[in-house]
């Protein structure tokens, strides 16, 4: 199937039809994937355990854990046990150079003092939303919306098309002609297709749903009958095509499983935003600054 036509992104149109675009992923690489034998139970680590002492300071198993976690982009390709060292290595390392900077009165630093206040409030603000906000949404919580939504979303149709896509109209019309004569679509597709994909598959695209294709294609094809083809040719942007309708169907949902962290993502991102509003309707916040002002206040207009 060539996805070389398709529009380069599909319309926003709110997490519904989002969810319903979702639905139409391949899952055949999932399915035809060979069951992978199950990772044996690790035994559990207490994390006051002391691993390394560093000029006297315990290195505990919950500070290589939260290293592994903090320099997770470094160490991901790591073996698990090579992980644990370079954890530990890069803890040992960051305590010594820390105490050094220390020693030389660098944490007294004006610029250090408030990247660390910045750096502190930061880490409050992630416990906040981990604690408060994600941390609180259930499970039912998000199978409730997720069928608020489907419950939501309109109708949506998609179709099964083939087409046969040449450089000028010319070559069309004359495809068209053969067509009219009864020649077989599927032949004519694979003889003279531009598209490399459709030189093998008769022309074929498979389903597809608003917004997937150009305009100019999708008009045309949403509006043909099952079993008929264009009878003029639909010009786009990467040449000439006829196209032919297959089917007609009903777009089905996601599954629930396959669109749950969307789903909860999207309550995450609306409590948050609820939360934010009621702290700071209860702060007194003055930005001084009148172009700062103004280009806040359209961010907040926003959310």
């Amino acid at each position: 199937m060539s996805f070389s036509f398709r529009s380069a992104s599909l319309a926003r149109v709110g997490l519904a039809a989002s969810l319903v675009a979702l639905s139409s992923l391949p899952l055949a690489a999932q399915e035809s994937a060979p069951a992978q034998p199950a990772a044996p139970a690790a035994a559990a680590v207490d994390p006051n355990a002391v691993v390394a002492t560093v000029n006297g300071q315990p290195v505990t198993e919950a500070d290589i854990a939260l290293a592994e976690k903090d320099l997770g982009a470094q160490f991901g390709r790591l073996p698990p046990e090579q992980r644990r060292a370079a954890a530990l290595s890069s803890i040992i390392e960051i305590r010594l150079m820390a105490a050094k900077a220390t020693e030389q009165g660098l944490d007294k630093d004006a610029e250090f003092q408030r990247q660390m206040a910045f750096l502190s409030q930061r880490a409050l603000h992630g416990e906040m939303v981990d604690k408060e906000v994600a941390g609180k949404i259930t499970d039912d919580e998000i199978r409730a919306r997720y069928d608020k939504e489907i419950a939501a979303t309109p109708p949506v149709n998609e179709v099964h098309a083939r087409h046969i896509l040449v450089k000028t109209k010319e070559e069309a019309d004359a495809i068209v002609k053969q067509l009219d004569g009864g020649a077989d679509f599927q032949k004519l597709a694979n003889e003279h297709t531009t598209d490399p994909s459709g030189k093998t598959s008769g022309g074929d695209l498979g389903y597809f749903g608003p917004g997937q294709m150009v305009p100019e294609f999708e008009k045309a094809a949403m509006a043909l009958d099952v079993g008929a083809y264009t009878k003029e040719p639909v010009q786009s942007q990467f040449g000439w095509h006829i196209i032919k309708l297959e089917d007609k169907r009903a777009q089905q949902p996601p599954a629930f499983d396959a669109v749950k962290d969307q789903v909860k993502s999207l309550l995450i991102r609306e409590k948050y935003i609820e939360l934010v509003k009621q702290v700071r309707d209860g702060a007194k916040v003055d930005i001084t600054d009148p172009e700062l002002k103004k280009a806040i206040d359209a961010i907040d207009a926003q959310k």
